[in-house]
């Protein structure tokens, strides 16, 4: 289901800056820190409707995953993760955008390791700026908090004093420079 929202972004298609943006997400290790990562290699739209109304695309090549640590990375690329050689991308296609006070809620299809979900975005809308030269630039900050389980990353590592080295619940963070096209 799509809802009508009218978007104080002008009609047409707004491409994420890589340049300028962040793919992020956090996730409990040892059950006493937390992991920090970034996905490097992403692209997305967002492209807005005549009548105001937003959606949103997106791509992220998950074998562009960077914790600062190479063996770490290794590992998540295996299949024991997000086994990258079989499901290279991960993507997100927006189904509807509603107004939730000062923020917006963005619903929609994310697929990781060949696993479709219903997610939804919490999206702060950061405003638009007339940019250097090159066009309008609008600004935005998300969050989600997903089960990897749910998307086939179910691997186990126990620790011999109760709980796993990897938690279950990842927070992903985005903040996404998006510039109007011409």
């Amino acid at each position: 289901m799509t809802t009508a929202v009218t978007t104080p972004l002008s009609v047409g298609t707004w491409t994420i800056d890589p340049v300028h943006s962040t793919v992020g997400f956090s996730v409990r290790h040892m059950m006493v820190s937390k992991v920090r990562g970034t996905f490097d290699d992403f692209n997305g739209a967002i492209t807005v409707a005549e009548d105001g109304t937003p959606s949103v695309t997106a791509e992220i090549k998950v074998d562009s995953v960077n914790t600062r640590n190479e063996q770490r990375d290794g590992h998540l690329k295996s299949a024991d993760f997000f086994d990258t050689a079989q499901h290279p991308i991960a993507t997100f296609t927006s189904t509807g955008v509603r107004p939730n006070g000062e923020t917006y809620l963005v619903d929609g299809d994310f697929t990781l390791k060949g696993v479709t979900k219903p997610i939804t975005l919490e999206v702060e809308f950061n405003g638009v700026n007339p940019g250097m030269g090159q066009g309008e630039v609008a600004g935005f900050e998300a969050s989600v908090v997903l089960n990897r389980r749910d998307f086939g990353i179910d691997i186990d590592m126990p620790l011999e004093t109760g709980g796993a080295v990897v938690g279950d619940k990842v927070t992903v963070t985005l903040e996404i420079e998006a510039l109007k096209q011409a």
